[in-house]
């Protein structure tokens, strides 16, 4: 059946010779490009050309979207932190440690001391850095302590199963920062631990 009515719509299309005359005869009227001068024809510049007005508006819109994010980071808007940064269990962890006095805050400090005592005597060297590595094992110390209060902490408020992985390291790198150099920036005050 379906040969059948092929067979009928060829026929009906066999025109005469005019008819190929006619179609002959639309054309575009000009030869075919080479393959060089087309793609000469479709070039595009990649970067859009601008005039100096146009580049320095976008220089001023990009710096103006860097501040944005940047007073936005510091001041822990969730869209604008990182994705190490993000969620409920993070901005615990971090309200948790800037509200507790940390001694690896006072590690920097300390070295600095330790090394103006490195002009001292041979024996008050000896003793400086005694005292440094005495420091270093209690600020460690203090870091494992508040890993497992925190670890605590957390799953009795978000559950023991949906503990985020990595908050240790998270928590102890930003106690041993200055509190005042902690990105984002604390939103708690000393002593104000979160519920």
């Amino acid at each position: 059946m379906a040969k059948d009515q092929r067979a009928q719509t060829d026929g009906q299309h066999e025109g005469t010779g005019a008819d190929e005359a006619a179609e002959s005869a639309i054309g575009k009227g000009r030869p075919t490009p080479s393959r060089k001068a087309a793609q000469a024809a479709n070039a595009r510049p990649l970067v859009g050309r601008k005039d100096k007005a146009g580049i320095k508006a976008e220089r001023q819109r990009q710096a103006e979207a860097r501040e944005r994010a940047r007073i936005g980071m510091m001041a822990g808007e969730e869209r604008y932190l990182t994705a190490r940064d993000r969620g409920p269990q993070r901005r615990y962890v971090r309200d948790y440690v800037d509200a507790r006095i940390s001694v690896g805050e006072f590690t920097i400090p300390l070295m600095v001391i330790v090394l103006l005592m490195t002009f001292l005597p041979g024996e008050a060297q000896v003793v400086s850095i005694m005292a440094i590595w005495a420091f270093l094992l209690v600020a460690v110390i203090d870091a494992v302590v508040m890993t497992i209060r925190l670890r605590k902490k957390l799953a009795e408020k978000f559950g023991a199963d949906h503990l985020q992985p990595g908050f240790r390291w998270y928590a102890s790198m930003r106690a041993f920062q200055f509190r005042m150099l902690r990105v984002p920036k604390p939103q708690v005050k000393r002593l104000e631990f979160p519920k």
